[in-house]
């Protein structure tokens, strides 16, 4: 039976690695996946999904309006997919992550979800939040702080390592303009406005 899974982390985790390894996983065995990435997110290619140690794949992108039961529901329609794989789940929507349970519950296709859980600020993401409540696995990739310890926050930081404590919420960037930490060193950063990560 399909099921919904979540795979969360903060940054630097491996999300993208896993995901492209499962992919690959399924084509070995003659299996058909439909891979997903956010089109905002541009920073190795548009259409691609790169991980830091060198794997890739091309993808198909998704933005606020895409509509992803329909556009697999089409795809299975014409040549069967057997798992669904989608990159930076952070992004999105309420009404997408129901569309995804949707091809889980009626064309009983497994989606694998793969994102940031919070913001820099420690908000969750939308995509995040409908993911952690209605999921059927949830699965932490572990990354660690640059003291040892488990990271699960992430940091926004200026170009010599100070936290940004305000923006937007949604910023693209990569080891430039976030960092990941454990909660202690996340709060440190936040009370001591001089605060400079080592």
């Amino acid at each position: 039976m399909a099921q919904l899974y979540f795979y969360y982390s903060a940054m630097n985790a491996g999300k993208s690695t896993a995901l492209l390894q499962s992919s690959y996983n399924y084509h070995e065995k003659g299996m058909r996946t439909l891979v997903y990435t956010a089109k905002i997110d541009n920073r190795c290619g548009i259409a691609k999904i790169s991980s830091r140690i060198g794997l890739s794949s091309t993808a198909k992108l998704y933005h606020l309006n895409t509509l992803l039961f329909k556009e697999i529901y089409a795809e299975h329609d014409c040549n069967p997919v057997h798992c669904v794989f989608i990159d930076e789940s952070q992004f999105l929507t309420r009404k997408q992550v129901k569309e995804l349970s949707t091809v889980v519950d009626k064309l009983d296709i497994p989606v694998l979800c793969y994102g940031l859980r919070t913001d820099f600020r420690g908000e969750l993401f939308s995509g995040s939040l409908y993911l952690l409540a209605w999921s059927d696995k949830l699965i932490e990739l572990k990354t660690i702080c640059y003291c040892g310890k488990k990271a699960g926050m992430v940091l926004r930081i200026n170009a010599i390592g100070k936290p940004i404590l305000s923006g937007k919420q949604i910023e693209i960037g990569g080891n430039e303009k976030y960092v990941s930490v454990c909660r202690k060193h996340y709060f440190a950063a936040l009370e001591d406005p001089c605060y400079l990560l080592k």
